[in-house]
This record gives C-alpha cells, structure tokens and sequence, in this order.
C-alpha cells in the first residue's frame, strides 16, 4: 500500500490506530474511567435515543494492510507458475482477491472457467504443451467434487495439476447455512486415492514449505496431481506482526535415471536380438523425449511402436512401424517397453466374449523389458496400473531420462558386423513403412463424397489447411479412426498431446483450450478435432476461449452420438441374439440435432455450419482459420461418419 501524502490521514492506519486505543482502555480500567469523565465534560450532553443514527459502541477493524493470501500468492509466483484456472468461490475469496489485485493478475493470471472439472482439464491440457502446471482453485466441498472427475483423467494419464482449493476447517468460524456445507473436516480425502500428495497447511510458513514441496512432487516422475488445502481463515487474517516469512528455494529437479548396470544389460539384449521392438507410450513427454527415441531406434535400427499416450515418434519415419504392431510384436525377441501404460494388453491378445479369455502374442523365450517411472510410485484403489506384466528386467526410472545413457551403451558395442544387419533390417523396415503410408491414402479415398462426411476425409481437409502452419494437434486422434496420423506428417513433441489418461468424457475441449493457452504465447495454430458428445459436457469452455481470446481451430466429429457406446450396446444386444436396430436408444443425439455453430456464437466464438456436404468443407475450414490468425477461436460444426 502507498504512503499517505504528508498532512493526510491514511484510513487503514486511522481504523486501527483507534482499535489500538480502545483496546488500551479496555487493558487499564483506572485510566480508562478517568478518561471518561474528562471527554463527558468536554462533549455537548449525549443525544437522546431516537436521535442516534446507530454508531457502533466497539470499533471493529475492517481493513488490513497484508493479509495470509498476499503471501500465498507470492510463494505460487516464486514456482512460475503462469496462470489459475478457476470457477469463483467464497472459500478462496481471499487468494482470488490477492491475485487479481496484490499480484496485478500476472504471473499467474486469473483464467475464468464455467465449470471445476473444465478448469482441471485445462490444467491437464496446458501441461502436457509447456511441461509444467498450472494452477486450479476450487471451493470447497462443492468445487473439489465437480473437479474429481478431471483430477482423475489427469492421475491416469501422468500430469502434473497443481490444485488449491479453500475450506473452512474452524467450525467456529463459519457463517450459519452454506459455509457449513461447503466446509469440511478432511477435504482431501474425496481425491486422495488419486492424487500423489496432499497437505493441509497450518500456517503461512507451513504452506510456504507444502507449497513448494506439492511443486516438488508434481513435477518428479511419475508426474501426477497434487493437492493443496488453503483455510479461509489463514488465506483472510492479517499477516502476525513479527511473522517470520521465507519462501523455500525449489531448485533444480532432475529426474530418476536407470542403474547403469541394468542399462548395459539392456543394450546387451537389444544389440544381440534378431528382431528388436520399441514399444513407446508416455516417453514422448518434451522435446527431449522424442528426439532420445529416435536416436535409440536409429541406432539399432529397430523399429518402433508409438502407443497414443504422447507423441513419442515421427508419424513418417521409415521405422515407424505402429500400423503393422501385432505381426511385429509376434516375431520379436527383444521387447523393450518404455513409459508403458498398458504393456501387458499389447504383448497378450484379449477376447470380450461371454467368457473373457486371453493368450499371450510373444513367442516362446522372448524377452520383455521395462523401463517406467510408474514403478516408483503405485496406489491400490484405482485400478489404472492394469494388468502384472510379466516382465525379464524391469528399471525402476524416467523412460526420457535413461535413453541417452541406453542409446552410448548400444553404440559401444555395435560392431562392423551388427551395423550391416542392422542397416538390412532398417531397409525392409523402410519399405514396409512406405507401403503402409500407400495404403493409408488409398483407404481414405473410400466414400470420399460421402454425406455424412467420412472421418478420413475430415482429418485430410483438416490437414490441408493447416499444413504450412506451425500447429499442434490439442485432441486425441482415436476417435476418427487415427486418420491424423497416417495421414498427416507429424515431427515435433507439442504435434500430439495424447488422449485422456482416465477416458473420462468430458475432458476433450477444456484440455484443447488449456494447450491452446500454452501454446499462444508461441504462436502455434492449435487444432482440435472435437467430438460431438464430450463438448456438452462443459461446453461453457467456449465462453473462456472467447473471453481469453484463446485462438483455437475447433472442428466438430458430429456423428450425433455416443457412438462408443453405440457399439458397446450392438455388443450386447448380438450376444442376446436380440438384433441391434435398437442400439441408438440412449446413446444417440437427435431429435432435436445440437447446432453447435449456433451453441459457439451464443458463447462468442465464430461458428459455421453444420456442414455435411463434402466439397464445403475445406472452404469453411479455411474461413475459421482466417478468425484463428487474429487471435479468437473458432469452431466448424461437420455432420460426420461414425468413426
């Protein structure tokens, strides 16, 4: 706060030099009463009753000049962490306040969301682009269970979400009615099973060493959510006088790296196998990530099998080798598994029939190795560890971390004669990877006319676009039959962000308008191929795009339903031997159709369509991006295929 002008009395000071002095007298009773009597004969005789306008008898301070949530605000801004991804609530009213207008609403700036689950999944979004959290409050009971759902997605898919919420612990101290239901004893018990660590600070120094301590775990492999609880009461009260503050100095984190010992076996096994295979899944996390694979798979020249969790590999490097999975994983002898999620579903085949059966695909005497930071950090509840692997070596350590130590081990023992094998195999791999790119163009031609449009031919009017562009793919590419990469040429990390971790529906646009935000500052075009479905989740994300001026091209997959679920009920009503005309009850959207154009404009957001026709596709597409350039989002509403 600013000095007042000399000759000028500062209010803050005057309220409480005043409360001061009552609170003197009050102390001395003696003074206190000679006191009286003096200004009773200095005063005019008091007013009678019904002429006082209500004068308080006791001063009560109203004003302070720092309160806790000021220093909260200053450790949050000692992390880097750039923005707060929030729907308002009374319970953090206190660090709301202090970011907006102690900390000038930069470094971090307040993003305003519609929904908590929305300001999760921006979190989750944006940090698989810059590498690093966000910030999330939440209020209360009420906010912490809207947002359970996306803190979950992101627990699932390995992202770090540094969540704040606001709670008051004191039962003495709330106010009658929705304080005590938006209150709580143990607020994060309702995500505690998902998130990696939780704390509820008692003091500004105790929340100073949690808050970055929270950071701290966050970002150190596995990264996961972390949770913060903010008590109203230390966020509002002034700071003690004599308080001794500091903030903790986080340092430098450096991720786990495998024993070096267990490495060289590694590359032992791999330099030696006929019929290697790289099995890659969250490895992709950062620029690092993606270039320390392909220098691995270059080396052996060995082919690689990219799963959806990241963008681990080049769509169209010659040992991409994702389309033809199953027949390699069959022939290999050496399977390295890296940031696995899943690793065993893709070494045994599953069958979903009455009774559910499973037979492994590697054949006798192949090695299985792991190298997974998920090995250093596991819980029981959630399920998300899947299947035991079944695994020869398992290294407990960062996949990104331990390749370029693997890859030196690899190179030192090659020799003249391994290196001509290993050119041979990476030939045929080349071809084989050709001859896969030809037959993905080929395929999508099929219906390219077709009314609904097909999703291949979707995603290539897509590509066309924004081709020349320096753009990132904000959505996950399953849902249109993975057309974006067999079609399109995807080089750099921040090309794919993955899918949802949890596949919980509901976290497609907000995580598109998060990386969007990321991306900005960049300059990137962010593209988000958005299904139908997962948009009415939140759709008042729309609103937060527009209102932050996000630019973000969105282009709808309209098939006019739950089309997974579509599926799942054809399953069922086959095994019944009940035929499947019925299966669109419940899971389809029509009667009346959703007009999304109309749904973006009512939000602010430049919207077309819906088009089914296809030769008005590209036209369109190329109206919306021209809004993008300027710095808005924008959306195109396309009646598509189902997949």
């Amino acid at each position: 706060m600013r000095k007042s002008k000399a000759g000028s009395v500062d209010r803050r000071s005057f309220l409480k030099s005043a409360a001061v002095g009552a609170a003197a007298l009050a102390a001395n009773p003696v003074a206190s009463h000679a006191r009286q009597i003096e200004a009773r004969a200095a005063v005019p005789a008091p007013m009678p009753p019904e002429a006082e306008i209500g004068t308080p008898t006791k001063l009560e301070v109203l004003t302070e000049e720092r309160s806790g949530s000021d220093f909260m605000v200053d450790v949050i801004k000692s992390l880097g962490i750039e923005y707060v991804c929030s729907n308002p609530g009374s319970s953090f009213r206190g660090l709301h306040e202090s970011v907006i207008n102690y900390g000038g609403n930069k470094g971090p700036e307040f993003i305003t969301c519609c929904h908590e689950e929305s300001a999760v999944a921006m979190g989750h979004g944006y940090a698989k682009i810059e590498g690093k959290p966000l910030a999330v409050f939440a209020h209360g009971t009420v906010g912490l269970q809207h947002a359970a759902m996306a803190i979950y997605n992101a627990w699932c898919d390995r992202v770090p979400v540094y969540i704040v919420i606001g709670n008051i612990v004191d039962a003495s101290k709330r106010l009658p009615g929705v304080e005590w239901m938006h209150s709580v004893q143990d607020a994060a018990a309702m995500v505690r099973d998902f998130v990696k660590w939780d704390d509820l600070p008692a003091s500004l120094p105790h929340f100073a060493e949690s808050a970055v301590r929270a950071y701290k775990i966050a970002m150190t492999p596995p990264t996961l959510p972390v949770l913060l609880v903010a008590d109203a009461e230390l966020q509002e009260n002034p700071i003690p006088d004599g308080l001794a503050l500091r903030i903790p100095k986080l340092g430098q984190l450096a991720p786990p790296v495998g024993d070096s010992a267990a490495v060289a076996d590694v590359a032992r096994m791999l330099v030696a196998a006929q019929n290697p295979v790289l099995l890659a899944d969250r490895v992709g996390r950062a620029a690092a990530g993606m270039k320390n694979l392909v220098d691995l798979a270059e080396a052996l020249q060995a082919p690689v099998i990219s799963r959806p969790g990241r963008m681990n590999f080049p769509s169209r490097h010659p040992l991409n080798q994702t389309d033809r999975a199953n027949a390699l994983i069959r022939e290999a002898d050496v399977i390295l598994g890296l940031e696995m999620a899943d690793l065993s579903g893709n070494v045994n085949s599953f069958r979903d029939q009455m009774r559910r059966t499973s037979e492994p695909i590697l054949k006798d005497g192949a090695k299985l190795i792991s190298i997974n930071s998920d090995d250093l950090f596991t819980k029981s509840n959630y399920q998300d560890f899947q299947r035991f692997p079944e695994v020869d070596l398992a290294i407990a350590a960062d996949g990104e971390a331990t390749l370029p130590s693997l890859t030196e081990a690899v190179k030192r023992l090659l020799t003249d004669d391994r290196r001509r094998a290993f050119q041979q195999r990476g030939a045929k791999l080349a071809e084989a990877r050709q001859q896969s790119l030809d037959r993905a163009r080929e395929a999508a031609a099929y219906g390219w006319d077709a009314s609904p449009i097909s999703t291949s031919r979707l995603c290539a009017e897509v590509w066309n676009q924004i081709k020349d562009h320096d753009w990132s793919l904000v959505s996950a590419y399953t849902f249109v039959n993975a057309w974006p990469t067999r079609l399109w040429n995807f080089d750099k990390h921040y090309q794919y962000i993955g899918a949802a971790g949890g596949f919980g529906v509901g976290y497609g646009a907000p995580a598109a308008v998060g990386a969007a935000l990321a991306n900005r500052k960049y300059g990137r075009l962010s593209v988000n191929i958005q299904n139908d479905g997962d948009l009415m989740y939140a759709p008042g994300v729309l609103w937060t795009a527009a209102h932050h001026h996000i630019p973000l091209l969105t282009v709808m997959h309209n098939n006019r339903a739950y089309h997974q679920e579509v599926m799942q009920v054809q399953i069922m009503a086959d095994r019944h031997s009940r035929g499947i005309d019925r299966a669109g009850i419940g899971t389809t959207m029509t009667e009346p159709n959703i007009e999304f154009a109309k749904l973006a404009q009512s939000m602010g957001v430049y919207g077309e369509g819906p088009i089914s026709d296809p030769k008005e596709l590209g036209p369109a597409i190329k109206r919306a991006l021209e809004v993008v350039n300027r710095g808005e989002p924008a959306v195109v509403d396309v009646l598509t295929q189902p997949r």
